[in-house]
């Protein structure tokens, strides 16, 4: 769904010829062969947290390019991760002490990218060596002398550009003690990213986090009241009251201290008969309509403004967070004119207590939800899940339009239908050309859950000219061009009441393919009865055929509410 035009491009960097600077650090590795002096008894590692356990102490990381992780590690519980990112080659160096006309081994056990690691200012011949990358950890090594003079070096790891983030542990310095290498204290660890609420009881909300380096346990606050304690990355906050949202935050400790506190997060209890939210049903045919949480220059509403002729209200759009996978919702309050969050709230029960449905919506033109692979999955679900417990939305609707992994997606509305229960409302709004096949990867995830999803509305618009089920091209704004494409998902295998028909309210609310609300009324016509029909007639007729979305209640409302005083009384009549 549109916000406002644009669009992006991105340059490619070419990747360098490697062969020469494989030549020069054979010629550097040939040197090294000659080095006097070697790695003794006493010699020590003179490199500090070498192994990252005290997160980035003692290192810098260009461009802010470095992290640490608790997995992959070669070592201990931490690892470094670095990532390269256009002109940057995510390098990460330390400065050590080492004595004058001495023999080191540098070396250092690394995974992932394209990995370097090196020594300059040794006062001699400074040396690296590197990787291409692997799937393992792999030892780098090499060898440097200090000159007369020199009594620190600097330790380097880095990337290459374009390549993927390299992992690096345990890195060492190995020679004569400069006095320098002395392991830091424990240092007070980061505030914990990815708080998520799970599954909630009438009594109970089940909260997770990421993992923070250096941390030996975490604290749990409810309602900026510390209320449990956890050795992991999870824990259940017990003897709540039922249906009833709480704050949560989470700090991480050590022996140095407490870490502030995480961004709080909403979660709300079970409601006593076991229900997420109030359970509504969407009737037969039904009407869908996106209601903007932003000011485009549409009619601004709150959602006691959108006529009752709409059965499905989708709120556009929930916002991505840090966290990959996962959504909140942030109220414009200042767009829409002073509407508040209780007032919001307040129509949200108003408008279900009137046998509406309203829904959380993801995506959106611009949105950047991503979700590829099992931890995303997992993020969706349950940060989706939270808005449900805390608004009492009703569903989600699926509106990527930058994007979907059908494997992963799957999963996350299954994990998310388990949590909330059969009363959980799914539509989806795909473009066209994301329902032209079942190969498409929209297309196989409405497949894959067509036992818990509502409704596809696909967008009849912004497209230019598709084929159709026959086979023929046809252009948008026409009966054919709405009858002939939902025929692809008629007879692709979703059942007719999982199909609507997707338009604009208004010929300002996208930028082509809008019809006049006589035409959509024609097209549901010619699908559920057979009558209306334009050159392309359907070899059968589905009278199930669930009804029609519009893009937006806002824009229908600048237009005088024109589009659902025709279409939405039609749905309801249909058969």
């Amino acid at each position: 769904m549109e916000r406002s035009a644009g669009s992006r491009r991105r340059s490619r960097r070419t990747r360098p010829v490697l062969g020469g600077a494989m030549a020069l650090l054979a010629a550097g590795a040939l040197t090294v062969t000659g080095l006097t002096g070697s790695a003794q008894a006493a010699d020590v590692n003179n490199a500090r947290n070498a192994g990252f356990e005290s997160g980035l102490a003692g290192w810098t990381c260009s461009g802010g390019s470095g992290a640490t992780v608790s997995s992959p590690v070669h070592g201990g519980t931490s690892a470094l991760k670095a990532t390269p990112a256009g002109q940057d080659n995510a390098r990460c160096t330390q400065t050590v002490a080492v004595k004058p006309n001495s023999a080191y081994t540098l070396s250092s056990w690394v995974q992932g990218g394209y990995a370097y690691l090196g020594v300059s200012g040794t006062g001699t011949t400074d040396v690296s060596t590197w990787t291409p990358g692997s799937t393992a950890w792999t030892r780098l090594s090499t060898g440097f002398t200090t000159g007369a003079n020199t009594t620190s070096v600097t330790v380097y790891t880095h990337g290459w550009y374009g390549q993927a983030a390299y992992y690096a542990d345990d890195v060492a310095v190995t020679g004569p003690d400069g006095g320098g290498g002395e392991e830091p204290g424990p240092v007070v660890p980061g505030a914990p990213a990815g708080l998520a609420a799970g599954a909630a009881t009438t009594t109970s909300v089940a909260l997770s986090w990421n993992a923070v380096s250096g941390a030996t346990g975490y604290t749990v606050y409810r309602d900026g009241v510390k209320t449990t304690t956890s050795a992991g990355t999870s824990a259940t906050v017990t003897g709540l009251a039922a249906d009833t949202a709480y704050q949560f935050s989470v700090s991480a400790t050590n022996a140095a201290g407490e870490s502030v506190r995480s961004a709080a997060i909403s979660a709300r209890t079970a409601k006593p008969n076991g229900g997420p939210g109030p359970v509504t049903t969407v009737p037969k045919h039904a009407v869908t309509g996106y209601w903007q949480n932003f000011d485009n220059g549409a009619t601004v509403q709150k959602l006691s403004d959108v006529p009752a002729n709409y059965d499905i209200i989708a709120v556009s759009f929930a916002d991505a967070t840090p966290t990959p996978g996962a959504v909140t919702f942030n109220l414009d309050s200042a767009g829409l004119n002073g509407y508040t969050d209780a007032q919001f709230r307040a129509d949200i029960k108003a408008k279900q207590a009137a046998g509406k449905n309203v829904i959380i919506s993801v995506g959106g033109e611009k949105g950047t939800v991503a979700v590829n692979n099992d931890a995303s999955a997992t993020a969706f679900a349950n940060s989706v899940y939270a808005l449900i417990q805390d608004y009492g939305f009703n569903g989600v609707d699926i509106d990527l339009e930058n994007g979907l992994n059908a494997t992963y997606m799957t999963k996350a509305l299954r994990q998310l239908s388990s949590q909330a229960g059969p009363s959980l409302v799914i539509t989806m709004a795909p473009q066209t050309i994301d329902m032209q096949s079942t190969s498409g990867e929209y297309f196989k995830t409405a497949l894959n859950i067509k036992d818990i999803l509502t409704v596809v509305n696909m967008q009849y618009y912004n497209s230019g000219s598709m084929l159709g089920c026959d086979g023929k091209v046809y252009s948008q704004g026409s009966v054919d061009f709405l009858t002939a494409l939902a025929c692809i998902q008629l007879e692709g295998g979703l059942d007719a009441s999982q199909v609507g028909i997707g338009v604009p309210a208004s010929t300002r609310s996208a930028g082509s393919g809008y019809v006049a609300p006589s035409v959509v009324n024609a097209a549901l016509d010619c699908l559920t009865r057979g009558t209306g029909c334009g050159s392309f007639k359907p070899a059968r007729t589905y009278p199930a055929l669930r009804g029609a979305m519009t893009w937006s209640t806002n824009w229908d409302a600048t237009a005088g509410n024109a589009w659902s005083n025709a279409v939405g009384p039609h749905v309801h009549g249909l058969p």
